[in-house]
């Protein structure tokens, strides 16, 4: 038997060091955009990905409001939410979102792609939407990330 032992390393939350990104939204497609997002969110693109840990970075997303969707999705694509009363289920094209609250159609997107758990959740906090050009994250010297094409 060789002497060398070749034993995969399970990332420990406690070694994890989340760095942090920023994305500019300007003319991006918005599908492809937060599959990227998600992707640095859960930490995927490291070598050492372990899924059960957290291990992802953060990512600020600015100029929210001018993410572009493709087709007819602007009038067809609908956001549903129910309050839970009788009759209390509320629709919402993608246009009249991105006027109301542009910040929730990227939030939205990148929430269904990542774990419906609470490891799901955590991720998601580490996600900064903004539907301007500035954020306040600056003292944390984000390094400048171009979503895939």
């Amino acid at each position: 038997m060789d002497t060398l032992s070749y034993k995969t390393k399970s990332l420990r939350k406690e070694d994890v060091e989340h760095k942090w990104f920023v994305i500019d939204a300007e003319g991006e497609i918005l599908g492809r955009m937060c599959t990227t997002i998600a992707t640095v969110l859960r930490g995927k693109h490291l070598p050492n990905y372990t899924p059960h840990v957290d291990g992802g970075d953060n990512v600020i997303v600015i100029n929210a409001d001018k993410v572009r969707l493709t087709g007819k999705k602007m009038d067809q694509k609908e956001y549903i939410r129910y309050s839970g009363y009788p009759g209390g289920q509320k629709r919402a094209t993608a246009r009249q979102l991105m006027e109301k609250k542009p910040i929730a159609v990227v939030e939205n997107a990148v929430r269904g792609m990542l774990p419906k758990n609470k490891l799901g959740r955590a991720m998601f906090k580490k996600l900064f939407v903004y539907a301007a050009a500035s954020h306040p994250h600056s003292a944390q010297q984000p390094v400048v990330l171009k979503p895939q094409s």
